[in-house]
């Protein structure tokens, strides 16, 4: 007999919502982590007092109510708004791209203006069909915003030329002839009162959780349970069998200040090239905390490497060639299941792990008439 229903590998946002439904359903999970601490990349580390998010700003944003209403079972959310800034040159500008940035720039007051301005320069550039990310961000908005906001930041974020990325990648580029500076245009948007670790500990509640365990070296874990979610990498859990998947990493250099207020808002992005980093993150301003220091992060992204944090798939051509042929494999499991970013090698963003994962669990429930 098993002594578990559902062996859980990875204790992030996807494996720590299928270990709640699976837990109401009465069933019995096992979460095993690598890290030392739950949460994956939500986990936030208290610094000063502030909730530092440890792998980069989280917030919560979704026009799906039973997705928000569902994380807001577990935690009150704030009402955060993100709203940030471009620094290029020297000045700051408004992002998403609206009337502010376009006043910023050329003292456009109206709409028309603006649009006008922005018709001109793709006019003139003469792209009708976009070919890669370049001539797709420019028959967008122009060849100025993209040279000021867009090449330098999207090149230092990739590790390419902009050329030579898909189009793909910068196809839901956000542009409003609007003065709203508010990124999202989701109905429901914040972060977690008192931080993400809040609920995640709730959401594996009634889970036991072992953290430090490295399933690759501990696979016998396995005949422990029923069924095995995996949320890791899949090239992983294959041995490397078609070669690896690529990854974009990241790497943070935190600084506590004494000072109440280094930049007075959460997140200010670094759009030129020659500033190493790709952004410098301010943590209280997420939760909204008046401690008199501040804790901020400079985030510069590299390439991924056996050992590093994988965080971006790059879904190019090669890599999408060794997906198929791994998800090959997927389909001929029998009681194993895959879910999240890494397992799926896809970018989702948190509100699409929630309902991902509850639809998975949903679906296994009715399957197995739990």
């Amino acid at each position: 007999m098993k002594n578990f229903d559902f062996l859980i590998v990875g204790a992030g946002l996807y494996g720590s919502v299928f270990a709640r439904e699976m837990t109401d359903a009465g069933k019995k999970c096992l979460v095993i982590d690598k890290r030392n601490h739950q949460g994956g990349n939500l986990y936030c580390e208290n610094i000063e007092g502030i909730n530092v998010h440890s792998y980069g700003p989280h917030i919560f944003h979704t026009n799906d109510k039973s997705t928000w209403d569902y994380v807001n079972s577990f935690v009150a959310f704030n009402s955060f708004i993100y709203s940030p800034l471009a620094s290029f040159d020297g000045n700051l500008y408004n992002l998403p791209f609206n009337m502010n940035t376009f006043y910023q720039l050329w003292k456009v007051k109206t709409p028309l203006e603006a649009e006008q301005k922005i018709k001109e320069q793709i006019h003139r550039y003469g792209i009708i069909n976009p070919k890669n990310l370049e001539e797709q961000a420019i028959s967008m908005v122009g060849t100025e915003i993209y040279e000021m906001f867009i090449r330098g930041y999207t090149e230092k974020q990739w590790g390419r030329k902009a050329c030579e990325l898909p189009k793909s990648i910068i196809k839901r580029l956000p542009v409003r002839l609007t003065y709203d500076n508010n990124y999202y245009s989701d109905k429901y948007q914040g972060v977690p009162i008192g931080g993400y670790n809040q609920l995640i500990s709730k959401l594996l509640r009634g889970s036991e959780v072992r953290l430090g365990v490295n399933f690759f070296e501990q696979r016998e874990l396995s005949n422990l349970a029923s069924c095995l979610l995996f949320t890791g990498k899949l090239d992983e859990f294959y041995q490397y069998k078609f070669g690896h998947l690529e990854y974009r990493s990241l790497k943070f250099e935190y600084e506590v200040l004494n000072i109440a207020n280094y930049q007075g808002v959460a997140v200010i992005n670094y759009t030129d090239k020659k500033t190493p980093y790709t952004r410098i993150i301010e943590h209280k301003h997420f939760e909204y905390s008046t401690h008199d220091k501040t804790v901020i992060s400079k985030e510069s992204s590299e390439e991924w490497t056996p050992g590093k944090e994988a965080y971006y798939p790059i879904n190019d051509i090669i890599n999408e060639r060794k997906l198929k042929q791994y998800m090959e494999l997927v389909r001929k499991e029998s009681n194993v299941i895959f879910g999240g970013r890494l397992a799926e090698y896809k970018y989702y963003d948190m509100h699409q792990i929630v309902a991902s994962a509850r639809k998975k669990a949903k679906l296994i429930i009715e399957i197995n008439n739990i």
